[in-house]
């Protein structure tokens, strides 16, 4: 499994790349699941729907299944902030690529998506783990770096650099425990 994380100020893009990308590294025959934090609650349910009912009566977990999909809801009975690493190991084994987006402070290898147009300063800087910028406007990044300066808009050229880089993006449950 290879796991890259995607990183950055809110507006710069991430979840619009990470939608395109998905496609992008499926044509390319790879199994692609996401890891998303979310900063506020949020709910796939719907009341009176079975599975509402059941969380709502109490059950710490539940678990629907169709033969199209899988939805697992888990209840916190304290809030709890699970790291990268927590929501990595919920994934099905069989994936070749896990996308993560909304974790900016994880040691996981990142990308870092940025825009100079949102006015925002850019993380490489202060962040070890960024490998790459992803950026429209390359020309505007204020301070200079080594890691390579990849085109936002080329969501095809993004997947092949992944795919060329793939082993440094490998990632073990072992090395997380």
């Amino acid at each position: 499994m290879k796991v890259v994380a995607f990183s950055g100020h809110s507006g710069a893009g991430k979840t619009t790349l990470v939608e395109r990308l998905i496609p992008a590294l499926k044509l390319r025959g790879q199994r692609v699941s996401v890891v998303k934090h979310a900063h506020h609650k949020f709910d796939i349910d719907h009341p009176g729907k079975d599975t509402h009912r059941h969380r709502e009566a109490g059950a710490f977990e539940v678990v629907v299944a169709s033969n199209q999909r899988l939805a697992l809801m888990r209840e916190f009975e304290q809030a709890a902030e699970l790291s990268a690493h927590q929501l990595i190991a919920e994934l099905y084994d069989g994936v070749d690529w896990v996308l993560v987006e909304g974790f900016k402070d994880s040691d996981l290898l990142k990308i870092e998506i940025w825009r100079s147009s949102t006015g925002r300063p850019v993380r490489y800087l202060d962040d070890d783990f960024v490998v790459a910028i992803a950026t429209d406007s390359p020309d505007e990044l204020p301070h200079e770096t080594q890691r390579p300066i990849l085109d936002l808009a080329d969501v095809d050229g993004l997947a092949d650099w992944l795919l060329s880089n793939a082993n440094r993006f490998d990632y073990s449950f072992e090395m997380k425990t």
